[in-house]
């Protein structure tokens, strides 16, 4: 989890209309591999204010998002700018790949 947490309420302002990129992780609590990829989030979450806006989005919680964008597996990493859907990545990669997702919209 990084530390914006995105929701039904919040997706649309944060997400879809945001100015900069935005990279959303959808994850859960349970996921083993979500919680792998969990500290490299969070550190590019870090790397990246003020260039990108980094979050999260529970799909234990927020099933809805995750059908509307259609994930199937988690972890799954997905990049919206302008507010569609620029780059998007399934599973559990290293801190580089998740760089690599954003590196071409910042």
């Amino acid at each position: 989890m990084s530390e914006h947490e995105f929701t039904s309420a919040n997706f649309d302002a944060e997400v879809l209309k945001s100015d900069l990129p935005v990279l959303v992780d959808f994850w859960a609590e349970w996921c083993g591999p979500c919680r792998m990829i969990a500290p490299f989030v969070a550190e590019v979450a870090r790397d990246y204010s003020g260039r990108a806006r980094v979050g999260s989005v529970n799909v234990d919680n927020e099933g809805d998002l995750a059908n509307a964008w259609d994930v199937a597996s988690i972890p799954t990493l997905i990049v919206f700018k302008g507010g569609v859907i620029v780059a998007k990545r399934i599973g559990a990669v290293p801190k580089k790949d998740i760089e690599a997702l954003l590196k071409d919209f910042v």
